[in-house]
């Protein structure tokens, strides 16, 4: 991962357009995920929001239509 990949630089372009993660999962798998953060595209919020984790970045997986959470420390690319 390079410096620029930061918290809040992968957010400012998930919110942008559909963007590719790869990234290392909890149990050690490697996941390839195209998800947004786009509020047009995003689903209606249901239920309550849940409590913020600096680590985390949750999105919207366009491809099985869920929020999906990934940790940025374990993110291996980001196109």
């Amino acid at each position: 991962m390079t410096e620029e990949l930061t918290r809040e630089y992968m957010i400012g372009e998930l919110q942008k357009r559909v963007c590719r993660v790869v990234f290392k999962k909890v149990n050690g798998e490697e996941r390839d995920m195209k998800c947004t953060l786009i509020e047009k595209v995003l689903p209606p919020m249901k239920g309550t929001e849940r409590q913020k984790n600096n680590d985390v970045i949750r999105a919207f997986d366009t491809l099985k239509g869920e929020f999906r959470s990934f940790r940025v420390e374990n993110v291996i690319s980001f196109t």
